[in-house]
Order: structure tokens, then sequence, then C-alpha cells
């Protein structure tokens, strides 16, 4: 029996094309932007003004060919402007609040560092596709970790003393009197040092199951003078904590996990009876078709590359980056033991943030 060939709708067809280009082009642009970004190209041209690629490489200390190459790339990807009278190249005010300012709310060259890394174990992702399991978190090379904390810095910069703990006035009232917090999968500690600094008569501790993150957190307590009211440990907290708190604090932690009901039932368990948990995870949806469009499809890239291979490693349950919408909060906190589960209302595209209370 011949099988019969489908009409090919050519307009649809070319449609394709251009959207498959566009994707190319926009892999390429990442990796160049992961260039710009290590060698402090955009930076230089942002402090230094519009400059020939001849001008870029003695400012930047690279190679002029090489400078002469990505700032035609970036030219025409449309993050540079290019003077045809003058060849010279020009950061436009927008494009350096994104690619050159380390604290602004919308940086993003943390992301394009973290990518650059979370795709190095690209064979072994493979591997797991067709034998199951996973990568594990140790893979990882140090980029991730760095592109990571820079990418989430901007939330701890921008957003955490001045959304998040506001929206939650009897927390924040708490924290000012002195309460007793905790945050579990504190990664290397940005988060902790800051409500340190802005909350001094409250004591915090830091949980990771990554020792090296404890190290780094460690560091920058005491780097931050902070370290006597902040202190970071190596713990599995899905094994449980050792003392009860009237803040927990996960920062898009809990679809990574490797046992996130026993990540919840711990949390529980270790919160007080008059006590919060706030929840920050992923803003997403529990049907596939309401996630479709560019920020669905870079989560489940996260997710393949990172989130859920290393609860997979583990033989965890893999949740993956899209893993926990409201309605997955909310069956894993009742399951938990928890009473109420309430989003706070704060507009964000990447993230939603919930209060839990017992």
């Amino acid at each position: 029996m011949v099988a019969t060939q489908p009409v090919i709708d050519e307009q649809k067809l070319h449609a394709f094309m251009g959207k498959a280009v566009g994707d190319l082009a926009g892999a390429s642009v990442i990796a160049m932007c992961a260039v710009g970004d290590r060698l402090g190209l955009f930076k230089t041209l942002a402090s230094g003004g519009p400059a020939s690629s001849a001008e870029l490489a003695a400012r930047a200390k690279v190679n002029e060919r090489y400078a002469r190459e990505w700032l035609g790339g970036m030219a025409c990807a449309g993050y540079l402007t290019y003077d045809p009278a003058g060849k010279r190249f020009t950061l436009p005010p927008e494009q350096a609040l994104a690619l050159a300012q380390e604290a602004s709310p919308v940086f993003v060259g943390g992301m394009y560092e973290l990518f650059m890394a979370e795709i190095q174990p690209f064979g072994q992702v493979c591997e797991a596709f067709q034998k199951g399991g996973g990568v594990q978190q140790g893979v990882y090379p140090g980029d991730f970790w760095l592109g990571l904390e820079r990418f989430t810095a901007s939330w701890f910069e921008n957003l955490l003393l001045q959304q998040w703990i506001p929206a939650v006035p009897h927390v924040e009232a708490k924290l000012r009197q002195g309460a007793v917090v905790a945050d579990v999968g504190c990664g290397n500690g940005k988060a902790l040092v800051k409500l340190a600094q802005a909350f001094p008569n409250s004591r915090f501790v830091g949980y990771d199951a990554f020792a090296p993150a404890i190290a780094t957190a460690t560091a920058k307590a005491k780097e931050a003078g902070v370290a006597d009211r902040v202190q970071f440990q190596v713990r599995d907290v899905s094994k449980g904590l050792t003392e009860q708190y009237d803040l927990i604090t996960t920062f898009d932690v809990v679809h990574d996990a490797v046992q996130p009901r026993a990540l919840l039932k711990a949390i529980r368990q270790g919160l007080k009876r008059d006590g919060s948990y706030l929840l920050l995870d992923i803003n997403c949806s529990d049907k596939l078709e309401e996630n479709i469009g560019p920020l669905g499809a870079v989560f489940h890239g996260v997710s393949l590359f990172y989130c859920m291979t290393t609860s997979l490693a583990e033989h965890g349950e893999g949740l993956g980056t899209m893993g926990l919408p409201p309605s997955k909060v909310d069956e894993l906190c009742k399951e938990a033991g928890f009473g109420s589960v309430r989003r706070l209302p704060l507009e964000n595209p990447f993230n939603i943030l919930y209060e839990v209370r017992a």
C-alpha cells in the first residue's frame, strides 16, 4: 500500500522556514551575547560610548578582527545600532539596561552565562532520553551557578524588599521586631544577605544540599558583615529541619526538588504555628495550550537541560520547570498539611509568589 503524500501549503511552509531561521539566528545571538557579557564588551560600549571595531578592541583589550565580527553580528541582530558613515556601533540605553547594568531589574546577562553552561552536558541529556535517569548537579560547571546567581540577583535587588516582603505586612512587621528565618535551597545566599541587612533584629539560616553553594554563601555573608546573624548549612531539608521558624522561604526551588512532597512536609513541620512560608515558583499553567509562546519554550528548555534532569538523576519526581502551576501548589501544600495557600497580588511573567500558612 503506497503512502499518500501530504499536500504542502507553500505559504505555511515559507512562514515556518522564516521562524526556523529566526530561531537559529536567536541561538547564534545568545552565544554572541554570552561572549559580549563575559568579555565586558556591552559594558565597555555602555560606558565609553559609540565605537568602531578598532576602538572597541583597544578599550576592551580584545582582538580587532574578533571585535569586528562580533559587532557586525550584534548589529545584524538589532542589539546594536550602526552608523555606516562613521562605521561606529552604539549600544542604545534601552539595550544597556538589559545587557550592561547588573543591578537593573531587566538585566539578562546572567541568563546568557547560565544558558551556555546548562547545555554543556548535551550528550548526557541525549543519553538520558534513551536510557532514563538524568544529569547530576555536580556535572554542571561553575559558570552555571554564577550565571544563575547573576540572573536571580535582579530579583533580590529590585523585588525582594521592594515588593515581595511588603506584600505580606505581618511578615515584614515580624522581621522588624525579630524573627527566625530559614531560606531553603538558598544557593549562594544573596536573598538572606539582603534580608539580614534590612532586618538587623532577625536571625537567618540558609540550607542547600549543594556544598559548593554553601561555601560561597558563607563567604558572602562574611564579606557583607552579617555573618553574626546569618549562617549557612549543607542540608537536604526533605529529610527534616532541626528547629521551627517564623518565616521559611523557597525561591524557585520546589519544582527542582528531588522529593518535593517530602520537602514541603519538612517545611510544614519546621514552621511555627503562626508562621508564614513564602513560596516563589514559576508562573505557568497546568494546561500546555496556555503556556505556548516564547516563555513556555524557554521554560521547557531549562527543564530539559537542568530542572527536570537533575531531579531524575537522583530518582526524583522530576516536576520540571513548569511542574508547579497553582493547581499543583494547592495539591502538594494540602498534602503536606498546610491550611491555606494564598497567591499574592503581584504581576510577574516569570514567577508567582504564594503565602502558605499552617
